[in-house]
Parts: structure tokens; C-alpha cells; sequence
């Protein structure tokens, strides 16, 4: 079975950093492309970044560049998300998930979220 498990969430003064992982199993990881999502209370799903091997490095959200960095270790079926100069409204559960191919590049499986919380 495709699983999907985000961790490493949790509360951090703004200004400060979290790395969040997402072990990945039932599927060969580098086969697919594995997007970092996120909900903020009251707004709608968001898409934050997105990596695969063959198109490399994609930004969904400008709000976090310069500040957010993904990358995969293939060796683990791990993702990570490196967060930098967090702000308060980065506050939001935060989902990976797996990149179907379509043409729409619509996701097919989802993880859990784990929550982040930015204090001002």
C-alpha cells in the first residue's frame, strides 16, 4: 500500500526553523514526483513545493522562497521541507503528498499533516 507520513512539525518563535520529513512506502519514490502542501485555519489547501527527478525543483507558493528548501534522500524514501525565518502565517498543518502524472498534476495520495505553529 502507498503510504505517505509526515513528521517534525510542532510551535517555534517566528524567526526560528523546523525541518519537516515524509517517509514514503509502497511505491518507488523516484518514480513520481512528492509535493509539500499546507492548510492555515479558515483557508484552503495550498500548494508549497514540489521535487522529482526529472523536473527537478518547483515553487508553488512565492510567500516562500528564499525561505523554504526541499529535498529527498532516494536511499530512505524520505522528503524533506527545510523552513527558515518562519513567520505567524506560516501556521498551518502541513501535508505530502505523491504527484499522480497527469496532466493536471493532481495528487492521488495524501499524508497525514503535522502541524506547525509560528508564535509572534
Amino acid at each position: 500500500d502507498v503510504q505517505l507520513q509526515a513528521s517534525g512539525g510542532g510551535l517555534v518563535q517566528a524567526g526560528g526553523s523546523l525541518r519537516l520529513s515524509c517517509a514514503a512506502s509502497g511505491f518507488i519514490f523516484d518514480d513520481y514526483s512528492i509535493a509539500w502542501y499546507r492548510q492555515a485555519p479558515g483557508k484552503e489547501r495550498e500548494g508549497i513545493l514540489c521535487i522529482s527527478s526529472r523536473e527537478g525543483i518547483t515553487y508553488y507558493s512565492d510567500s516562500v522562497k528564499g525561505r523554504f528548501a526541499i529535498s529527498r534522500d532516494l536511499a530512505k524514501n524520505t522528503l524533506y521541507l527545510q523552513m527558515n525565518s518562519l513567520k505567524s502565517e506560516d501556521t498551518a498543518v502541513y501535508y505530502c503528498a505523491r504527484d499522480s502524472g497527469s496532466e493536471y498534476h493532481e495528487m492521488d495520495y495524501w499524508g497525514k499533516g503535522t502541524q506547525v505553529t509560528v508564535s509572534s
